[in-house]
């Protein structure tokens, strides 16, 4: 019998920030405000010339109080996917989520995951998210789970929880490009490993950052990035139309 199923399962959250002083606090108290007793939070900072690392400090003892196991490291990286690395290895949780500075989760996030896992126990999981534009509009960006070909178009990082066995046995991110976290995803999807959606709003994701950035050479480095994941985990060339559609879409619509 698993660990998983004779005492409850420790969640371990992992913000990756650098001089993010201004939007830090939300996202560090939106994972406070977590209904899941059984939690561990990890800030790797990218060694902040600001103040990020002392306004994340002021929430120690909230964190304390409620229980939640609390890490602040500030270092020297290279780049976010590497912090993300870093993050990962020093878990102490069975499941692992990401939530990026100025991203910020619902209450019921870990939760939902938690409730999930009991029931499914997935390997690999992630749920609906809201996209929230510069001007404020809000988008909700459903997720389902696609058969032979998968997209990005129905994945959403920011609500992902994945067991850390998974990292062990298939590898970590890779360091190689900006969307490193979907291709393992399509690693998870090619090992056949057990995936589960719920759709309910779990995170919310901030537009406009390089993601999103409307920029001629930027897009060209996405699809060209994208390409590369989905060619490294072995499907067709066609793959180049999904990868420029996604970016034709972005640019038209966010």
């Amino acid at each position: 019998m698993e660990k998983s199923h004779l005492q409850p399962v420790l969640f371990t959250v992992v913000t990756v920030c650098r001089n993010s002083r201004d939007v830090i606090g939300k996202t560090v108290e939106s994972v406070l405000a977590q209904t899941y007793p059984h939690m561990e939070y990890l800030i790797i900072d990218g060694n902040s010339t600001d103040d990020t690392v002392q306004l994340s400090e002021k929430y120690r003892k909230k964190f304390e109080t409620k229980g939640f196991l609390f890490k602040i490291v500030s270092e020297p990286d290279h780049g976010i996917y590497d912090a993300m690395n870093k993050g990962i290895r020093m878990s102490s949780g069975e499941l692992i989520g990401f939530i990026n500075a100025g991203d910020w989760y619902e209450p019921d996030a870990v939760k939902t995951a938690a409730i999930a896992y009991k029931k499914t126990h997935f390997d690999y999981f992630y749920a609906d998210i809201k996209l929230v534009g510069k001007d404020g509009k809000i988008r909700i960006k459903h997720s389902k789970i696609d058969g032979i070909f998968p997209t990005s178009r129905h994945w959403n990082h920011p609500s992902g929880f994945v067991r850390k066995k998974l990292y062990r046995e298939l590898g970590e991110f890779k360091c190689i490009g900006i969307h490193d976290d979907f291709e393992f995803f399509l690693r998870v999807k090619r090992a056949g490993k057990k995936i589960t959606v719920v759709n309910r709003v779990l995170a919310n994701f901030v537009t406009g950052g390089i993601s999103n950035e409307k920029n001629a050479d930027m897009c060209r480095k996405r699809i060209a990035d994208r390409y590369r994941s989905y060619r490294d985990n072995g499907y067709s060339p066609l793959c180049i139309l999904e990868c420029a559609g996604i970016e034709a879409v972005k640019y038209l619509f966010y």
